[in-house]
């Protein structure tokens, strides 16, 4: 059996809209919005971390980080993207068998000799199923196509994992300034906002500070991001918190919220990725 070459939308119009005119005019809008201005650097971003909820949640947090690639719209050519695995469960980090990926905003080839390169690791299997159905990582996949100009795409369900066995994949996959890392995460889940507030506050200190998360209350993209924190200590890169909020900021009810931030991670010398 074949599978798929090109893996279409599964939650268009569920997280984002399914229409290319009202989803490109949606990302523009929360783009151009700016809650936090941003502080001034000329720096480019080897790594991003952002949330994946439905837009009119955690848009504007993701927005926050995307916007940072606009002056590197034509440098960065290729995204490694890391999300957790929703609704398969997978030992290790599953990679599709698909050639392209699509999204109302069209479609994005897949770096089939990255794939390939990081099919050569154990803990890297080959996963349709795992990537079916997972919003972790296609709600990324419009920014994305807004922001940058032709990209490829090296997309990683990540299941149960060692913080090492993902820090491996990124290491392998991390290029020059022409490759992103993106690792999708939202923060705590189904608390009371104040406490939500109290949590992802602690989590976010612990990312900017480059220590491992110890569970996934805390993000429920805890096992990427301590691959990334990983890296980040190896290669000295400095993380920048850009946006911490709640769905209860952005469109939710403030009794029972998920927490969302988005971060910048630099590379310590400028040009030096």
């Amino acid at each position: 059996m074949h599978s798929l070459q090109i893996r279409p939308p599964a939650v268009a119009g569920l997280f984002y809209p399914d229409d290319p005119d009202v989803l490109s005019g949606e990302i523009t809008a929360l783009l151009d919005e700016e809650a936090v201005p941003p502080a001034p650097t000329l720096r480019q971003p080897k790594a991003l971390i952002a949330p994946h909820a439905g837009y009119i949640y955690s848009g504007p947090i993701a927005a926050s980080a995307y916007r940072r690639l606009k002056p590197y719209a034509e440098t960065i050519r290729r995204v490694v993207l890391f999300g957790p695995c929703h609704r398969v469960a997978v030992r290790g980090l599953a990679v599709p068998r698909a050639r392209a990926f699509a999204t109302p905003l069209g479609t994005i080839s897949l770096d089939e000799a990255a794939l390939a390169t990081a099919l050569e690791l154990p803990q890297v299997i080959a996963h349709d199923a795992a990537h079916a159905e997972e919003h972790s990582l296609e709600v990324h996949l419009p920014f994305l196509q807004s922001v940058l100009e032709d990209f490829t795409l090296a997309p990683f369900a990540v299941g149960f994992a060692t913080p090492d066995e993902v820090a491996e994949v990124m290491e392998r996959l991390w290029g020059g300034p022409e490759t992103l890392i993106v690792v999708s995460s939202d923060l705590s889940h189904y608390r009371g906002y104040l406490e939500a507030q109290r949590l992802d506050g602690r989590t976010a200190e612990e990312i900017k500070r480059l220590h491992l998360l110890t569970d996934h209350e805390q993000a429920c993209g805890a096992t990427p991001i301590n691959g990334l924190i990983e890296v980040a200590q190896r290669r000295g890169l400095k993380p920048e918190l850009l946006d911490l909020r709640n769905s209860g900021d952005t469109a939710g009810d403030k009794s029972r919220v998920v927490g969302y931030a988005s971060f910048a991670f630099y590379a310590p010398e400028a040009g030096h990725a």
